[in-house]
């Protein structure tokens, strides 16, 4: 039985309140999920500012995202996991935000010395056992 009114039916949510934004980072990568650079940007890499990123001029021409990463490498040099958790960012956008960021030369990154690359501990004892016995 009905009184001349339609029910309305409401589509479920498939997300919840806490989420925020769902299409922000795709937005701000502009659907890009890999930068141009040919740097490989490790989780412990990090990122430090070129003199060029002091320009005042250069806020124009980039994004608040990429301003805020410049800003906070300029104090202290950050890893794109500390620039992820600081941003609340996820680490792929985080990525090819400092993909650009190298692309126009306003951060290089230094990446880990890899653990093929490190000396080995046993020659490394072996000498200071041998400057001991000097």
């Amino acid at each position: 039985m009905t009184d001349g009114r339609q029910q309305v039916r409401h589509a479920p949510r498939w997300y919840d309140d806490d989420a925020g934004p769902v299409v922000r980072p795709y937005a701000m990568t502009r659907g890009r999920t890999t930068s141009t650079t040919e740097h490989r940007l490790d989780l412990i890499a990090l990122v430090v500012p070129e003199p060029a990123a002091q320009d005042p001029g250069r806020d124009q021409v980039l994004s608040p995202e990429h301003v805020e990463i410049v800003e906070r490498c300029c104090t202290t040099p950050q890893s794109i996991a500390e620039l992820a958790a600081g941003l609340d960012l996820p680490v792929g956008v985080i990525r090819v935000l400092v993909g650009d960021l190298v692309d126009d030369a306003l951060v290089h990154v230094t990446r880990p010395v890899p653990p093929a690359e490190l000396p080995d501990v046993s020659i490394l004892r072996e000498v200071i056992n041998g400057l001991r016995a000097l």
